[in-house]
Formats: structure tokens, C-alpha cells, sequence
């Protein structure tokens, strides 16, 4: 009985191990084919960060509320209107020349 308990807690030790060492090789791996340019010499693309925080308007045509820092904007100042696409600034405006 003690000879079972034993084997079950060095495999569980050698097992935890194992899993550390592989875990260490691939962020290793991970790091080197970063540092590369990705395997393929080819650069990847930066996204622009986006603020994650800021104020928040509502779309007049489809009542989306949308970042201030990433919305269509008409107007400037206090009559300044934002919009979540192209298509709902566009709708907007026809309508108003209407």
C-alpha cells in the first residue's frame, strides 16, 4: 500500500517537472521566433492603440454609442455629431439636405 502511494507521488513530481521544463522550452521557442521577425522575415503589422477609456455619444441615425476617439465626426465643437460608420454619416447628411 505504501509502495503505491509512493509511485503515485514521485509520478505526480515527475510529471509536474516535466510540465515546467516543456513550459519553459516553448516560451523559450516563443521568444526566439519573435525576436526572428516570425519565422518568415516578415514584419508583423502594429495596430494602433485605441484609448480604452473616454467619452461616449450616441449615433443619431442607429443609437450605437460610440468612443469619441474612434467615431466619424460632423461639426465641430458644441454642435459637433458622431457616428459608427461611414454609412450612418452618410444617412445623416442626406437627410438633413433634405
Amino acid at each position: 500500500m505504501f509502495r503505491l502511494i509512493l509511485y503515485l507521488l514521485l509520478s505526480v513530481v515527475l510529471i509536474s517537472l516535466l510540465r515546467g521544463v516543456i513550459g519553459t522550452l516553448a516560451r523559450a521557442f516563443s521568444i526566439f521566433v519573435q525576436a526572428s521577425g516570425g519565422g518568415n522575415g516578415a514584419r508583423q503589422k502594429q495596430v494602433p492603440q485605441v484609448p480604452l477609456t473616454g467619452e461616449l455619444k450616441r449615433d443619431p441615425v442607429c443609437g450605437t454609442y460610440i468612443s469619441t476617439a474612434t467615431s466619424l465626426k460632423v461639426g465641430e465643437g458644441a454642435t459637433a455629431v458622431y457616428f459608427c460608420s461611414g454609412e450612418c454619416r452618410d444617412k445623416y447628411l442626406m437627410a438633413a439636405r433634405s
